[in-house]
């Protein structure tokens, strides 16, 4: 269960032969995997690809139809295992995660299945989490598909070109017995646009089709040496020139001619819209896309093409390489080809253009406009100076409008988030016995490393916080502290935290946050995710005993010391932090913060909320406020919560200057204010009310009775 539905998206997946798709980049991919007649789909969740194995996984009953096999996996190592299937059979095969933090995931498998190479096609598909809009390191794919050779697509951003390169990616797979990757950037993952639909695939061996016997044993189809060997030498004298000769016959580059001749532009196809938008500002491009300037789009950065790029620069002055990020891997293969061809046509890149970072259009008119000046001085490039110079202008209009840099808005937790409560109770705890160190990890919990709590001294990969804080506990006087996600236990911390602790005797801390879904990727579900049932639950999560999994697994491995909290019990959370840093038990010590995502839970109770008020059943909220009168203006409740609908107002008392603790009516009802006013003894000013609809009499009456003996005067 993903935090989307896509009933209406799947009925796309199955438009025929010459009807028109219209929706998103992502899933026009999902389309155009059908289409190619895929076996076996798998992947790991997380921006910007997220929905292609989500669609996929709803889309079950039409998945059965083609007897296409969909795995839902537990990390990205684990789906790229399972393209381990197209070495030894002829079934084409694709799997997706967020890169480049989950191609690393992915190495070792990776590695292992570039070195033999495929039979059936094998594509990956990874969104290129590069830039502004990231949320993980700055890296980039392209060294991980040069060091394994496998080869690199980059497809430029319309559906008609993302479907065909998906369709061709697996065709290159296989006439190159060699693994491809696709690389989907965040706006063409979600850009909207429309391609004429082909008929579903059903593939030859399948669910529904099964393959009667197993292949024969070929130790040649190992990873395993002495044979590595060979795969070394077929990789680059074999596969290689196969994977550029199919590169060239099948036009996957595309070459867009233009007037001026002289300066040609090789670009990423990922990068192809900018360059547009960018030649658009400079007078050089119209809205329809047709260039003056020679552009070579290359769908596929690796490998490039020797004899195509030496004929795309033979006869011109210069040619620009835009690549974005760095190092600049593109640009030094260029440089290699053009110096080995004798070809002394000049190369610019990153020289004009910026070395790291996202390229916009204004970044990409800045460094033209060097090229453009020196190697095409007959142009009138007025317009582009002006425009240059009017962002620029409008930037400086803009800092000096607001008389400074805009604060800061780092992201935060959602209002009642059962993770919030449990930094509070550390706060808390450290009061007691000082600053502790905590390794962070990968998921919602890393929104603690901003205020009010900035907790977290290290953040190494998706679950790896208990192994992280290994390393501390060595020379640490202090027990260390590691926060981990159920998210995250199932992904990686079992293995690489847990286990390694309980072999090593660690004297370490690990509070994992059981919310039931892995929610920092769209509250996909885990193998402890809380059944149908138990998810109608009003409050927190079931613990009925087909669904302790998480502790039934520490206990089974011979965890000792565990305990389990609820997280909106702000008071417990913390007695149970400092028994864990008091206790004399030096072995691992546990603590399953129990509350369930909120976002889930308020999904499941609107609809229910909604169908009672529209019946006429009587409905009970609750909510928390703060009375002015008693507030003292202090504002710890504030530093202790950072919830966003506990905030300030000004008193309407004109002897308090200073502005008073309020509760927006976006709160959610969590109880945290009050909670963390209490286990810190803080002013009694917070209150909780009820708010009833559809009243029942004897609710009238009740309030009528408040109403009578609370009256002053």
């Amino acid at each position: 269960m993903a935090e989307v539905s896509f009933a209406k998206q799947i009925e796309l997946l199955k438009l025929g032969a010459g009807e028109t798709f219209h929706g998103e980049g992502i899933l026009a991919v999902t389309k155009a995997l059908l289409q190619s007649g895929v076996t076996y789909v798998g992947g790991y969740q997380g921006a910007p690809v997220s929905h292609l194995l989500d669609v996929m996984v709803e889309a079950r009953d039409l998945m059965g139809e083609l007897g296409v096999n969909v795995q839902a996996c537990t990390n990205e190592a684990s789906a790229a295992a399972m393209l381990g299937a197209s070495i030894m059979y002829p079934v084409r095969g694709a799997v997706t995660w967020k890169s480049i933090v989950g191609t690393n995931v992915a190495a070792d498998a990776l590695s292992n299945l570039s070195s033999p190479g495929v039979m059936g096609g094998a594509l990956i598909v990874v969104g290129e989490d590069y830039g502004e809009g990231a949320s993980v390191i700055q890296e980039r794919t392209h060294a991980f598909a040069m060091k394994s050779a496998m080869w690199l697509m980059d497809p430029r951003p319309n559906l008609p070109t993302i479907v065909r390169m998906v369709e061709k990616g697996f065709q290159l797979s296989e006439a190159s017995n060699a693994p491809v990757i696709m690389e989907l950037r965040i706006r063409a993952c979600h850009l909207r646009g429309t391609f004429v639909a082909s008929d579903n695939v059903r593939p030859r061996i399948s669910g529904r089709d099964l393959q009667q016997q197993p292949a024969d044993f070929l130790y040649d189809r190992l990873a395993h040496p002495p044979v590595t060997y060979r795969h070394e030498k077929l990789k680059y004298e074999v596969r290689m020139p196969a994977a550029r000769q199919f590169i060239v016959d099948h036009g996957l580059n595309e070459l867009f001619d233009g007037k001026h001749r002289n300066v040609g532009l090789v670009v990423q196809g990922g990068l192809y819209n900018t360059l547009i938008r960018a030649l658009q500002e400079m007078g050089l491009a119209d809205s329809y896309g047709e260039t003056d300037v020679p552009i070579l789009a290359l769908n596929v950065v690796y490998p490039l093409v020797p004899d195509e790029i030496v004929r795309f620069a033979t006869g011109r002055d210069a040619i620009v390489v835009i690549e974005e990020g760095q190092p600049e891997y593109i640009e030094h293969e260029v440089g290699t080809i053009l110096r080995r061809a004798d070809c002394n046509t000049t190369l610019h890149g990153k020289d004009v253009l910026p070395m790291v970072g996202e390229y916009t259009s204004e970044m990409l008119v800045a460094g033209l406009l060097k090229v453009f000046s020196r190697h095409m001085p007959q142009l009138d490039l007025s317009g582009a100076q002006a425009f240059a110079a009017s962002v620029d202008g409008v930037r400086r209009d803009a800092a000096q409008a607001l008389a400074g840099p805009l604060p800061p808005r780092p992201p935060g937790f959602c209002i009642g988030c059962p993770e919030r409560p449990v930094f509070a109770a550390l706060k808390l705890a450290e009061r007691d016995v000082g600053k502790v160190h905590v390794s962070a990890d990968i998921g919602c919990h890393a929104l603690a490393t901003f205020e009010p709590f900035s907790f977290g001294n290290s953040i190494l990969g998706y679950g790896m916080s208990l192994a992280s804080s290994a390393g501390v506990q060595g020379f640490s006087a202090k027990r260390p502290v590691a926060i981990m996600g159920d998210g995250g236990f199932w992904h990686n911390g079992l293995l690489s935290g847990v286990t390694s602790s309980l072999l090593n005797k660690g004297d370490q801390i690990l509070v994992i946050m059981k919310n039931g879904y892995t929610s920092a990727t769209g509250t996909q579900d885990v193998i402890s995710t809380p059944t149908s049932a138990s998810r109608q639950a009003a409050e927190g999560l079931s613990t009925t005993a087909n669904e302790l999994t998480i502790e039934k697994t520490l206990k089974g491995m011979g965890v000792q010391w565990m305990r389990t909290v609820h997280n909106y019990n702000v008071g417990s959370v913390r007695d149970t932090l400092l028994d864990a840093m008091k206790t004399p038990y030096g072995g691992l010590k546990v603590i399953i913060a129990e509350g369930e995502c909120q976002l889930e839970r308020q999904r499941r109770l609107r609809p229910i909320r909604a169908k009672k008020l529209a019946g006429g059943e009587r409905v009970v909220r609750e909510r928390y406020g703060v009375d002015e009168d008693t507030c003292t203006g202090d504002h710890s409740c504030i530093r202790l919560s950072g919830c966003p609908t506990l905030t300030v107002k000004p008193s309407s008392d004109p002897l308090k200057t200073d502005p008073v603790a309020h509760v927006t009516n976006g709160c959610v009802g969590c109880g945290l204010c009050g909670a963390n006013a209490h286990a810190a003894t803080l002013c009694p000013s917070f209150f909780r009310a009820e708010i009833v609809s559809n009243p029942t009499w004897f609710d009238r009456a009740k309030a009528g009775a408040r109403r009578m003996l609370t009256r002053v005067g």
